[in-house]
């Protein structure tokens, strides 16, 4: 991913001050969109058209020529295009499966077995853990949070435990492996580490997840849900079909990348069309059938664009910045300043409070020289970091919205202390693992 660009060297000027100005305020808008209820993609997209053209201004001013800018800026481009498109298949995939009630059926077969609350703790907490290492922290979340709150409708105590724990189990299954988190699928498609590589990380994500989980567990209600009379839900035909397709995409992706030594997400686009081969095959099947309708691209039109759009403001934000000059004057102060183990630990850290996609981005745009341990420290570092506060990653933010006042905040920073151990323990027993 290393750049072949200079970048310009100008962050002593008043207009380059005033970008990183812009841009943590645009942040902070980001940080309260949960009180604000604006949307986190809009203001860094704003901000990220107002740095490029101070970016612009401050190239030409020095003598640079535009081909020079357009190079910087196409870098930029390539970097989110390459991630975009591979997110938007994995996306797609997981609306399809959800379309055809894939987790519908897992959520009602979880409520109709009548688990006491001690073993749904550990249940959908392991379930989050291993679904998130192939859909994203988010969306397995959102998914087994509805299970949560299904069975815990009338113990608030189990609903506000048991989101702290998806969370934590979120975070950490999306730390090993490259599908399971924006920013392991970051380094893996920079070429810092190779797909399987990242499962060398699965010892310190699992540490991460229980240490914390042991110390909620003993203050999980030892009690049994009220028995339901749901009945249970039958997933739509294909179902099955779609989910062997995903795994089938992953693989073609890896292939690609492994053997092909193309980038990732043309593997991912190609196993799209299978689906859109599929999707068409059950259309004319099923096509008198007005109950069950199945339309790819509506899957495509309902993926998280929020996500999407702030993923570009971000790239082309932190980008901008890193050409005025910025990144390479950050590297300094963390890397030279700190080492390369304690800059890492510190970029976990921080992404409790940003979001880890602009602080891996940054990492990532540094051009750093590390070996195989310290990218893999990195990754870790930024996948779980987001644990410690309920605001430090996308899973906690939307479970706050799920919950109904029930998991906030505050509930959250109660179990901060034991997460912190469990960052601490993993960051530990990577070094052993791994070091």
């Amino acid at each position: 991913m290393a750049a072949e660009f200079a970048n310009l060297g100008l962050t002593g000027t008043e207009r380059g001050i005033y970008t990183v100005l812009i841009f943590i305020i645009a942040y902070g808008f980001v940080m309260a969109e949960e009180f604000t209820g604006l949307r986190k993609s809009k203001p860094v997209i704003l901000v990220a058209g107002i740095i490029w053209a101070h970016a612009a201004v401050l190239a030409s001013n020095a003598g640079v020529s535009v081909e020079a800018v357009h190079e910087a800026f196409e870098f930029n481009l390539k970097e989110y295009a390459e991630l975009m498109l591979f997110l938007l298949v994995a996306m797609t995939y997981i609306n399809a499966m959800a379309e055809r009630d894939v987790f519908e059926a897992l959520r009602s077969w979880l409520v109709r077995k009548q688990f006491g609350y001690r073993k749904l703790f550990w249940i959908t907490g392991v379930i989050t853990f291993f679904l998130s290492a192939v859909a994203d922290n988010l969306t397995s979340a959102l998914l087994v949070g509805a299970v949560v709150m299904a069975v815990g409708k009338n113990n608030e105590k189990f609903v506000t435990i048991g989101f702290v724990n998806l969370v934590v189990a979120a975070n950490a299954g999306g730390a090993f492996s490259p599908f399971g988190d924006i920013t392991t699928l970051m380094v893996w498609q920079a070429g810092y580490a190779e797909f399987f590589d990242f499962f060398k990380l699965f010892v310190p994500s699992a540490v991460n997840y229980l240490v914390p989980a042991v110390f909620m567990y003993m203050a999980v209600p030892d009690e049994r849900p009220e028995a339901t009379h749901e009945e249970a839900v039958q997933m739509k035909p294909g179902a099955i079909q779609v989910c062997a397709l995903f795994l089938l995409t992953i693989v073609t992706a890896v292939s690609f990348k492994q053997f092909l030594h193309l980038p990732p997400f043309m593997g991912m686009m190609t196993g799209l069309s299978f689906l859109l081969i599929y999707g068409f095959r059950l259309k004319l099947l099923y096509h008198s059938d007005e109950n069950d309708p199945f339309d790819i691209f509506n899957k495509v039109r309902d993926a998280e664009w929020d996500t999407l759009f702030f993923f570009f403001g971000v790239v082309f934000a932190v980008g901008g910045l890193g050409y005025i000059g910025y990144l390479e004057l950050l590297s300094g102060a963390m890397y030279d300043g700190l080492g390369q183990t304690g800059a890492n630990i510190l970029v976990g850290i921080l992404s409790a409070i940003v979001d880890n996609i602009p602080v891996m981005f940054a990492v990532l745009s540094m051009n750093l020289d590390m070996d195989l341990y310290q990218w893999l420290l990195v990754t870790l570092t930024a996948g779980v970091g987001g644990s410690m506060l309920s605001i430090g990653s996308a899973a906690g933010v939307a479970l706050m919205g799920q919950s109904k006042h029930k998991y906030t905040f505050f509930s959250h920073l109660k179990w901060t202390p034991a997460i912190a151990g469990g960052y601490a323990a993993s960051i530990f027993v990577h070094y052993l693992v791994n070091g």
